[in-house]
Order: C-alpha cells, then sequence, then structure tokens
C-alpha cells in the first residue's frame, strides 16, 4: 500500500468522475480569467509598439540585467547568511544545556515573529539615527538573514527530530559522541526530507528582495518602477512589470527544478550486483553448509 493511500481512502468511480469534473472547469475558469486579463490589457493599450519600444535599446537591457545582478546578489549572500544562521541556532535548540537551548529559542522565536519589512527597516534607519553608515545591500541582508534563517532554524530542528530515535538509540550504543550522532547520523537522513522545505524558504527569499525597494535598493522591482514611468514611452508600467515577473518566475523555476534534481539523486540507493558463482564453486559450499 502506498503512502498516499494510508492518508486518505482512495476515491470510488463517482468521486474519479467528480474529480475529473472540476478538473475541466477549473482550468476553463483559469483560461478564461486568463483571457480576460489579456483582452484588458489590449483595450487599454499595453500591448502597443510604443510601450515596448525600449526594451530593444541596449542602454535599458543593461539596466535590467544591472537589477537582475543586485538582486541575485542580495539573495545569494543572504541565503548563505542564513543557512549558517539556521544551522548554529538549529543545533543550539537541540542542545541538552539550557543555557544554549533558552537563548537560542528566544532568539528564533523573536526573530519569526516579527515582519520582514520591520526588520529591513530597522536594518537601515536605525543606525540612521545614531549617524552610522550602513550600505542598502547589507541592510537588506540583514534583515533577510534574520527571518529567513530563524525560519531555517525550525525547519533543521523539525527534519532532525523526524529521524526516528532508534537511530540516535543505536549511535549511542556504539559508543559515538552526540556530535557525532548529529552529524554521521541524523543530518545525512534529516537533508533527505528537509531539502523541499530548505528550497522552497530559499525561493522565498529570493522573492523578498524585492522588498529592498523599500529603501531604494536597485535591485529588479526597483529598476523596473524607473523604467517602467517612462513618460516618452507611454508609462510602461504593465509591459515592464510582465518582464520582471517573467524573470522572476524564470529564476525560481530554476531553483525548484534544481531541488527536484538534487532530491532524486540523494535519493538513489547504491546497487551492487550480485557475484554469480561457477556451478563447481556454488556446489562446494552448498556441500560447506550441509
Amino acid at each position: 500500500m502506498s503512502q498516499a493511500s494510508i492518508l486518505y481512502d482512495l476515491p470510488g468511480p463517482r468521486a474519479k468522475r467528480r474529480n475529473a469534473i472540476l478538473g475541466v472547469v477549473s482550468t476553463a475558469g483559469i483560461i478564461a480569467l486568463l483571457a480576460f486579463i489579456g483582452y484588458k490589457f489590449a483595450d487599454t493599450g499595453q500591448f502597443e509598439a510604443r510601450k515596448w519600444e525600449q526594451f530593444q535599446y541596449a542602454s535599458v537591457q543593461r539596466e535590467l540585467l544591472g537589477g537582475l545582478w543586485a538582486t541575485l546578489k542580495a539573495a545569494g549572500i543572504a541565503a548563505v547568511l542564513a543557512l549558517l544562521f539556521g544551522a548554529v541556532f538549529a543545533s543550539a535548540r537541540l542542545s541538552d544545556k539550557w543555557i544554549l537551548r533558552t537563548p537560542a529559542t528566544f532568539v528564533v522565536e523573536l526573530f519569526r515573529a516579527i515582519p520582514l519589512l520591520i526588520l529591513i527597516f530597522f536594518g537601515y534607519y536605525v543606525p540612521l539615527q545614531y549617524g552610522w553608515s550602513i550600505d542598502k545591500l547589507w541592510a537588506l541582508v540583514i534583515g533577510l538573514m534574520l527571518y529567513n534563517g530563524s525560519v531555517l532554524a525550525e525547519i533543521f530542528r523539525a527534519g532532525i527530530n523526524a529521524v526516528p530515535y532508534g537511530q540516535t538509540e543505536g549511535a549511542y550504543a556504539i559508543g559515538m559522541r552526540k556530535n557525532q550522532v548529529l552529524r554521521l547520523i541524523l543530518l545525512p537522513q534529516a537533508v533527505r526530507s528537509m531539502l523541499p522545505a530548505i528550497v522552497s524558504q530559499l525561493v522565498v527569499l529570493l522573492k523578498d528582495t524585492a522588498l529592498g525597494f523599500i529603501i531604494t535598493y536597485p535591485e529588479l522591482l526597483f529598476v523596473g518602477k524607473q523604467i517602467g514611468g517612462r513618460l516618452p514611452f507611454g508609462l510602461p508600467y504593465v509591459p515592464t512589470y510582465l518582464i520582471v515577473a517573467a524573470i522572476y518566475i524564470a529564476i525560481c523555476g530554476a531553483l525548484s527544478v534544481l531541488a527536484w534534481w538534487l532530491q532524486k539523486r540523494m535519493g538513489r540507493t547504491p546497487r551492487t550486483a550480485a557475484k554469480v558463482l561457477p556451478a563447481q564453486d556454488a556446489g562446494e559450499d552448498a556441500a560447506r553448509m550441509i
């Protein structure tokens, strides 16, 4: 019996027909909605050549590439720091010592509860109140690291706790220390189950870089707003945001494909072929067993 059939009863013939009808109706509804949106865009002149003309210029393309590079740079730095933050605080929360576990729990719960936008505001404007200058990139990165790192800490902790306790008991029984159990036994098994959640959170982190727009960090959305606000081209906000959205979708889709590939690769188990013995050797082995 598959795992899916354990979670719920398999649908019968009537339920299958009902699900098929609902699927067809939902698909038709989505297509109709997209067609209506396309019609309204065309009706308001969003597909006019004038509004798309500037995207053929190399200078505009370089602006978009610059915004994309700024987005990827902030996301890359924040992702590395968030993973380190999550690993450290997850390890502290799993510690047997309350002096490590209690502060780590407080920090993780605190930054999970604060909206990311407020963290970015604090990271940028609070130092300015004391006359300290902080780069907009690092103000954005600090906010992303604190929020997403706290979420990742909970993902790591939950993934490690999900490993059957018998694995830990068996490792302790053969004399392993706790750090060895965590590093050699629990983490390799937990990573397989954590990987989809980790990649999903990194995708969220990538999209959250758009909040750098609030502090005028020149990421992709900020650059798109500047490009869309040009009056000589008819204020092409909608065409610009469609292009920006397509770029975000492509990047997030690539991350999802990478996660699928990694999960599939990590899920493989090495196979060894059985050794075929000659007939004479097989007879001798059987005789010895008798």
